[in-house]
């Protein structure tokens, strides 16, 4: 009898978590905090299970498991806390332990839990600058605001972390594949994007929209895949499964911090450590350059926002990049603003480009339609 724990448990699993912050935060909002406890509890238990293993292997030899686990894929440090004694300026150590979420649930009926969860966090994204620097600068477990006040706080952050000790949560590799991890991740976005009406289009896109587009774009082996709009990532994910191999390079721009926190978290847990997935205004401040030139890619894809009203047209003429040679979109209108982008940073003639857009750009007229009709000429669309 296999112990693996299948897909549909740990997707009920950790939906059933969400029932913590169901009725007193805003689906928009408490996404992060879930979706953050899953990824820290993934690496948690992976940590574990790779503690354990060296531990079977090298015993009491704390040297060498410490050497083995500063190599580890995510480093979880040892957390201190101290205490500073004004008069003698002597720290006298209050608590130490790993930062992984088994010594929060340790900790869980602590009066300070989510001040120590955002302890562990930072000691974490600190340890992990590389990979991890700035994904949970936006979340803050000790938020009155978001969470209640202490008491009701502390309750919730206490249920949080007993929903996540379930053994259908259990994540470590022996148990559960990455995948079904990736996958979950997924899952539990498209429900939160379900919960949160329109405000859903900003961090997601459907399934099948980002399945078709994908195929429609075509990427290939050897492609370098860009999605200057990827909200939470689903799209890029997508266009990478289409490749046969791993022989691809993933490159995002997002320019909502919370969401670009749960786009690298998502490359992370389906195994895409090396895309570079850059915050920033992508019409406006596009951070992919090289050699102060926009980057080129092989496969152009993105659900950009509608109709963009504010888009950064006043600054359009003077783009330094020139993106907006064929003519500037209305101010109140941004769709052939992405659409430009994402052309000018297309290879030439092997580049292929697919957005989903409002049916308008097909019909509008004045500047969009002038702009239309020159990507018309160039034989683009």
């Amino acid at each position: 009898m296999s112990n693996k724990i299948d897909q549909k448990d740990i997707n009920n699993a950790a939906w059933a978590a969400c029932d913590t912050f169901r009725g007193v935060v805003d689906p928009a909002q408490y996404k992060d905090y879930i979706l953050v406890m899953l990824f820290l509890k993934y690496i948690s238990d992976v940590w574990q299970d790779h503690y354990e293993e060296y531990r079977t292997q090298y015993g009491d030899d704390d040297v060498r498991i410490r050497r083995r686990l500063e190599r580890e894929r995510f480093v979880l440090p040892i957390v201190k806390l101290t205490e500073k004694n004004e008069k003698t300026g002597e720290e006298t150590v209050l608590d130490e332990f790993p930062a992984t979420y088994d010594s929060l649930y340790e900790r869980r009926s602590a009066a300070n839990i989510g001040e120590l969860i955002n302890i562990v966090l930072d000691y974490i994204e600190e340890s992990n600058k590389s990979k991890l620097d700035g994904v949970f600068r936006n979340i803050d477990f000790n938020s009155e605001a978001n969470l209640g006040k202490t008491r009701d706080r502390n309750r919730r952050l206490k249920q949080l972390l007993d929903d996540f000790h379930k053994p259908q949560l259990n994540m470590k590799p022996s148990l559960v594949s990455e995948d079904v991890i990736g996958n979950t991740y997924i899952y539990l976005i498209e429900r939160f994007a379900s919960d949160s009406g329109k405000k859903a289009g900003e961090f997601f896109t459907p399934l099948k929209v980002t399945e078709l587009v994908a195929r429609l774009a075509g990427p290939k082996p050897g492609d370098r895949i860009c999605d200057p709009a990827c909200g939470s990532g689903g799209l890029l994910i997508q266009a990478a499964k289409q490749v046969n191999n791993r022989n691809f390079a993933l490159f995002g721009q997002e320019s909502n911090g919370s969401t670009w926190a749960l786009c690298r978290m998502n490359m992370f847990l389906h195994s895409f450590d090396s895309a570079r997935v850059e915050w920033c205004d992508t019409l406006n401040s596009p951070l992919l350059v090289e050699n102060d030139r926009l980057m080129k890619f092989n496969c152009v894809v993105a659900n950009p926002p509608f109709s963009l009203d504010k888009w950064g047209a006043e600054n359009a003429e003077s783009d330094q990049y020139n993106r907006f040679w064929r003519g500037v979109p209305p101010k109140s209108k941004g769709d052939w603003a992405f659409i430009s982008r994402m052309v000018e940073t297309a290879l030439e003639k092997e580049g292929r480009v697919a957005v989903v857009v409002p049916h308008g750009v097909l019909f509008r007229g004045a500047a969009e339609g002038r702009i239309r009709r020159k990507m018309i000429e160039e034989n683009l669309l």
